[in-house]
């Protein structure tokens, strides 16, 4: 066995108790630091087979390769939902109710008993919530929604990239980077702007 297929084994075998007891979704988010975009949340119920060796925690995957596990994961899964919240709702409510609004969304009508969530808690899901600190690096299936949230945010910031060129989304992704920060300082900021980020910024 390669040492990808016994890494994603062993995300699949972390999963194994909570499918014992019923249908597993992982639960994931993108998108919570950023001074600009969305935040994007995934719940995605994957089968036992077959295994996506590639399938692991977002931030250790190359965007190259995040965009072909995404590839493979949306092909294979029993269930994905995608949830999202804006800028205007995450200056109004804060970054945290934003982030569980959003999965609230994405997880509505899955079909699921558990549902494993990377970090955040008490959502008042249909099923049973099981948050775990650092999940997507233990839970295949949260490993999973990591990568959906990922691609999907990546995919819209280089969308926004288009309509705001001067601000450089498509290589930040809305990061607070050296060269976003000095264009908001330069330009202010544009409709996509976190006006509750940005304020020591501009």
């Amino acid at each position: 066995m390669t040492a990808r297929a016994e890494k994603a084994a062993g995300l699949m075998t972390f999963d194994a108790p909570y499918r014992a007891m019923g249908a597993v979704a992982g639960m994931d988010e993108a998108g919570r630091g950023p001074l600009a975009g969305n935040v994007v949340t995934a719940c995605v119920v994957m089968p036992p087979e077959p295994l996506i060796l590639w399938v692991d925690d977002s931030k250790k995957l190359s965007e190259t390769r995040r965009e072909s596990v995404f590839e493979e994961i949306m092909a294979t899964a029993i269930w994905v939902g995608i949830g999202e919240a804006d800028p205007e709702e995450i200056d109004r409510v804060n970054i945290l109710e934003a982030t569980r609004n959003a999965m609230r969304r994405a997880a509505a009508g899955a079909p699921a008993d558990i549902f494993l969530i990377d970090a955040v808690k008490d959502l008042g899901l249909t099923g049973r919530e099981v948050p775990l600190i650092k999940g997507d690096a233990q839970s295949y299936s949260i490993a999973a929604a990591s990568i959906v949230a990922k691609v999907t945010r990546d995919r819209q910031m280089r969308e926004m990239d288009k309509l705001y060129p001067e601000y450089g989304f498509s290589r930040h992704k809305g990061y607070g980077t050296k060269e976003h920060i000095e264009a908001l300082r330069a330009l202010g900021p544009c409709p996509i702007h976190r006006r509750s980020f940005i304020g020591h910024f501009v």
